[in-house]
């Protein structure tokens, strides 16, 4: 009897806490784990998108890191919207430390001794045959170029994404999430892909550039393609984002508008 009491006090009344910090940490999950892993894949392979128009080829390459990017503006929104700015951010600043940890450990496997031949002149792996590095410094190269452009681009479009956020919310009163979902985002990845694809060519030269063909408007390819791919899917994503406040909120035993401050 005092068993079926206390799943009858459960039901009626939800531990709202636990909730409310078990969807925060699937999302900051889903944020960070996604963050590590295109940092890794990066620039690895590019992916080429291109399509045909009334007779008109348009262009569209992307880097495979940049396929599961748009995911972390929705986390970032729905923790915004949901956790309030404050959460927001801090899981932007503990993105940053992720970035950090992975250049560190992409340095330490290259630092610590292997199986593989060494120059003893530099140090450095030695080329098979074909002149390509070993499959982990190859991955490491890339992956230090992308995180490289990342970093500074992650840190410019997440807290833009979530000071625009928050200022559409502030003027609409807390409606109308499809315009700060949509206008946070398409503004930020502007600033984001711009920085990544300039970084990405002028630091990391690991743009498969043509070098016999003007520079610009191959990099504005560039960017215009990962721009259009983000906004594509930021357009798509507002569906699941209304779904997912909808459904969140009365889980998190939230009101219209209220936010999970912390205690």
């Amino acid at each position: 009897m005092q068993e079926a009491g206390k799943v009858a006090q459960s039901t009626e009344n939800p531990d709202y806490r636990k909730r409310r910090q078990r969807v925060f940490l699937v999302l900051s999950g889903i944020f960070l784990g996604t963050l590590a892993l295109l940092n890794v894949l990066g620039i690895s392979r590019f992916i080429d998108l291109s399509f045909t128009v009334f007779g008109i080829s348009i262009p569209m390459v992307v880097a495979v890191g940049v396929l599961p990017y748009p995911i972390t503006f929705l986390c970032t929104d729905l923790i915004s919207e949901l956790y309030g700015e404050k959460r927001a951010r801090d899981m932007v600043w503990v993105g940053l430390l992720l970035n950090g940890w992975v250049v560190f450990l992409l340095w330490l496997g290259g630092a610590l001794p292997g199986f593989e031949p060494v120059d003893a002149a530099t140090g450095l792996p030695v080329p098979d045959a074909a002149g390509r590095l070993p499959v982990f410094y190859e991955v490491r190269q890339l992956a230090f170029g992308a995180v490289a452009a990342s970093m500074i681009a992650y840190m410019a479009a997440q807290f833009c994404d979530v000071r625009l956020f928050h200022f559409w919310k502030k003027l609409t009163r807390g409606r109308h999430l499809w315009l700060r979902n949509n206008a946070s985002t398409m503004t930020s990845q502007l600033l984001d892909t711009t920085a990544v694809i300039l970084i990405t060519h002028f630091y990391a030269h690991a743009l498969p550039v043509a070098s016999d063909e003007p520079l610009w408007p191959q990099l504005l390819v560039f960017i215009a393609s990962g721009y259009v791919f983000k906004l594509s899917v930021a357009a798509l994503d507002t569906g699941p984002a209304y779904l997912a406040v909808r459904w969140l909120r009365p889980y998190l035993g939230l009101k219209a508008n209220e936010e999970a401050v912390e205690d």
